[in-house]
């Protein structure tokens, strides 16, 4: 899902997404570049570097501490109260009125929130197609054999597929430092791209890890660039404006995330699945992502794929209509979700990040270390301890999500479009952000 941006010195920030009229900001939630915009006007205190704030709202010190998530573990099918009742007051489409009720800091009571490490209610098990993969091949990708892989769906969702984590020990670690380390570089675009130059934006991962080894918990401490940034396109590079993909803005796909994605897809029951597109977004404690649709791609008939990795956060999908009331459920770290057929171009948000529910500085999955014994032809790199103290230093207050889609179907081409340079690379003003980035990040404040 894309995200969004605005060039300096213009009043909003490359992820933020904001856009000034009179005196007032209108923010635009992270919007996938498939999806319909939408602003919320903020009181006039706000300012483009200073937004206004009601209160201090930092899910990484504050909701219910973690200790209080894991008391309040959600119960699934057990829709909370409160929630419910969010849904029935008037004003708000059902689904504005969920997800803040979601993004409050304080909410504490999650049992309306579906976990699929532990189903029920709504919850079904959901078939694979287990000989589409091979074992062998699901080892290359840093997966378990899809014989042993859980899937879920959700009744009134079909075409939803939820995996807990089918990672192979040690090896979401792979995928996490590809996303700090080698996919923010050249040629793939990213937020900061937007607002400096160049030769300031190569090698994030250099500029940043020392800074980031050094990191302590103060929050005032200077941001390292890593953190800073806020999404990463990949493959066909989403145009901000236009809102479309096209031809003249592509670049080479990464092979190993495209071979993880293919396997993935095959596994639900789309083989031929070819990664042609993807957005990674970057998340805080602080961060979400606005509710929106990823219709852009000119195939629907096949999926988006979603990965996430590091802390969790609460996902909404909702209906064809923002007037229906979403569903909410929790993401953690190496979960996979699948969209398909009548759930691909559903609304859908991210209201918010909060802490895994083990209560450790990071799941108990990232603490794994790889196997040293690799399959022939696996796409997984081992990291060096230097390197995984960084991430592992990142992922204490964040979550990285992967979006991936294909945008062509087979022998499909792009229309012909006139009046455009084709390369529509920069998000401008009222563009969004993820994944959709779909995080409504705060303004970067890049010096």
């Amino acid at each position: 899902m894309p995200a969004h941006a605005a060039r300096l010195p213009n009043p909003a920030s490359p992820s933020s997404g904001d856009r000034w009229e009179g005196g007032r900001r209108l923010t635009a939630r992270h919007r996938p570049g498939n999806l319909s915009h939408e602003n919320v006007e903020e009181p006039p205190g706000a300012t483009p570097d200073r937004p206004h704030r009601t209160g201090r709202r930092h899910v990484g010190t504050a909701v219910t501490g973690r200790d209080g998530e894991r008391e309040g573990r959600p119960r699934p099918g057990r829709p909370e109260m409160a929630a419910a009742a969010v849904t029935r007051e008037g004003g708000e489409d059902a689904f504005r009125r969920l997800f803040r009720f979601y993004r409050q800091r304080d909410a504490s009571d999650l049992r309306g929130v579906v976990d699929f490490s532990a189903p029920g209610g709504q919850v079904f098990r959901s078939q694979l197609s287990i000989s589409s993969v091979s074992d062998q091949d699901a080892y290359r990708a840093g997966l378990q054999p899809v014989s042993q892989w859980k899937a879920y769906g959700l009744s009134g969702y079909p075409g939803f597929i939820f995996i807990p984590n089918p990672f192979l020990p040690g090896c979401q670690r792979h995928w996490v430092k590809q996303c700090l380390k080698l996919y923010p570089e050249k040629p793939n675009v990213c937020n900061l791209d937007l607002h400096m130059a160049p030769e300031k934006t190569t090698d994030l991962w250099g500029q940043s890890k020392e800074q980031l080894r050094r990191k302590g918990s103060s929050k005032w401490e200077p941001r390292s660039l890593l953190e800073k940034l806020r999404w990463v396109t990949l493959g066909y590079h989403y145009n901000w404006d236009t809102k479309k993909y096209s031809a003249n803005h592509h670049t080479p796909f990464p092979s190993d995330l495209a071979f993880l994605s293919e396997q993935v897809a095959a596994a639900c029951g789309f083989r031929g699945f070819q990664a042609q597109a993807g957005i990674l977004n970057y998340y805080h404690f602080d961060s979400s992502l606005g509710i929106h649709v990823d219709e852009s791609e000119l195939d629907h008939s096949r999926p988006l794929l979603s990965f996430s990795f590091g802390q969790s956060s609460i996902f909404l999908l909702g209906g064809l209509k923002r007037e229906e009331a979403p569903t909410a459920m929790f993401m953690h770290s190496g979960d996979i979700m699948v969209m398909s057929g009548f759930s691909r171009l559903l609304y859908h948000a991210v209201p918010r990040v909060l802490p895994n529910p083990e209560g450790t500085a990071l799941p108990s999955c990232l603490s794994q270390a790889l196997s040293s014994d690799l399959p022939a032809g696996s796409v997984i790199e081992h990291s060096s301890d230097e390197d995984w103290q960084v991430c592992a230093k990142y992922l204490q207050s964040s979550r990285i999500n992967m979006t991936i889609r294909q945008v062509l179907a087979e022998g499909q081409k792009f229309p012909e479009e006139s009046g455009t340079n084709g390369k529509g690379q920069a998000p401008s003003e009222d563009s969004y952000h993820e994944n959709s980035k779909a995080k409504r990040h705060k303004p970067n404040r890049v010096s």
